[in-house]
């Protein structure tokens, strides 16, 4: 239904926080009649991302205000999060939208994916569309599976393609996440012949039991079933998937490129990342609960 603009709202929302998100696992069950790949994995929210900040038009356009390498504006998921939530309200309002671009893109940490949700939380505020967590969830996997993941705003056990999202309980933690010089196509890898698509399916129930008596999380449970495939293509992967092995279990997220290991305090994180070789970009980073914005919806 279209807002009726009866009530003073802020025309502006700055700082709107886009979280990354790790796969703490990713398992490939199979794949789909639609070509689309069936899949199961934990989610997990983290407090490093990006930063984007909205300007409400009253002419209707949508405006991505900033340049971003590569990433033409009409082909910028923020700007397509926008145009649909337009026309699903048939709201009259516009809006520019600036990024503040931090997460590697081509990381598989969900960048992209989480502009997109937080463009559509943010404007479903700003706009007074009060449109339903279950409508955005609904309105976000048309612009990719990863992104209903945010919108839902919770860590999350998911199957289906990633959009079948049951929210589980995850310690608090601290991460090193490591950039290896490399940007991994997604569909490269879906597609390649050596992926492993038949993994058994599990439940959220292993997953829990498994981890229940262990300190190692992530690395306590399953794997990343790219993970192979990719560092087999991408060099820069395998190193640093063996350095970081050396001092922490690590792990891919995703479909790469960046490696991460799990640290139970912020002290023991940075302690690691001291010792990150000159030239590899990393991050210290904190688990998240929740999303910043998950009470924009409801």
């Amino acid at each position: 239904m279209p807002a009726t603009h009866t009530q003073a709202v802020s025309p502006t929302l700055r700082d709107c926080a886009a979280p990354a998100k790790l796969n703490l696992f990713l398992h490939i069950t199979g794949r789909r009649p639609d070509g689309y790949h069936a899949l199961q994995t934990v989610f997990q929210l983290v407090d490093w991302g990006d930063v984007l900040h909205f300007s409400r038009r009253d002419d209707g356009a949508i405006h991505r205000v900033n340049d971003l390498p590569n990433v033409p504006a009409d082909t910028d998921l923020t700007v397509r999060a926008a145009r649909l939530l337009q026309a699903h309200t048939g709201t009259p309002w516009g809006a520019d939208i600036e990024i503040d671009k931090r997460l590697p893109m081509g990381g598989g940490i969900g960048g992209g994916s989480s502009d997109a949700a937080t463009t559509l939380l943010a404007l479903n505020r700003l706009w007074q569309t009060d449109v339903s967590r279950a409508d955005l969830q609904k309105i976000a996997l048309k612009l990719g599976a990863d992104v209903p993941f945010f919108i839902f705003g919770r860590n999350a056990f998911a199957g289906g393609v990633g959009e079948v999202l049951e929210a589980v309980e995850l310690p608090p933690r601290h991460f090193l996440v490591i950039t290896p010089n490399a940007h991994v196509p997604t569909a490269e890898i879906f597609s390649d012949p050596e992926l492993t698509r038949n993994s058994e399916v599990v439940t959220m129930t292993d997953f829990l039991a498994q981890n229940a008596s262990k300190t190692g999380w992530p690395d306590s449970f399953g794997r990343n079933d790219m993970q192979n495939v990719v560092a087999k293509k991408y060099v820069e992967v395998a190193r640093v998937l063996g350095w970081l092995d050396i001092i922490a279990a690590s792990r891919m997220t995703g479909s790469g490129a960046c490696v991460f290991a799990a640290f139970p305090s912020q002290a023991a994180a940075l302690e690691a990342q001291a010792k990150v070789p000159a030239g590899w970009k990393s991050a210290v980073t904190a688990s998240l609960q929740r999303h910043p914005l998950f009470d924009f919806a409801s």
